[in-house]
């Protein structure tokens, strides 16, 4: 269990065709179903774009965070790529999803790099959720 400090909702309409949008207007994006998966493509993102956008940040603050903590100043063109892959599970009961993290800490030593980023993966509740395969409750609106 955690001690929850922050609570957000999105709402999605249309699937991976349609759109989401957060409770409080901050953020809104068109969804569009990717060629690779059997859309037209075009404008719009899709979940995993999403996905790996959110894991990206949350793990460059995680990173930033650690590196306060041991007061190792971070250079300022660090940077965290994640890649997010979808496709269907091997079970064959539905699709599973796969992340990757690319993390560029130019000037930094690599002892102290390397780190860094093994802390910020302990830290980062994205990599977390991910590594005890967190079962999401789901619920159906009244």
């Amino acid at each position: 269990m955690i001690k929850t400090l922050y609570t957000t909702k999105a709402t999605s309409t249309g699937g991976r065709e349609g759109s989401a949008r957060t409770e409080d207007g901050a953020f809104e994006v068109n969804l569009a179903l990717p060629k690779e998966m059997g859309g037209a493509g075009g404008e719009g993102a899709n979940p995993e774009q999403l996905f790996a956008a959110g894991y990206a940040a949350c793990f460059n603050s995680a990173l930033h965070n650690v590196a306060g903590k041991k007061k190792v100043e971070l250079p300022e063109n660090t940077t965290v790529t994640a890649s997010v892959g979808v496709g269907p599970r091997d079970d064959g009961e539905g699709f599973g999803i796969e992340a990757e993290l690319t993390v560029s800490l130019p000037g930094l030593d690599r002892e102290t790099a390397d780190s860094l980023v093994k802390q910020a993966h302990i830290v980062c509740p994205y990599s977390h959720a991910l590594r005890v395969n967190y079962e999401v409750p789901v619920s159906l609106a009244d």
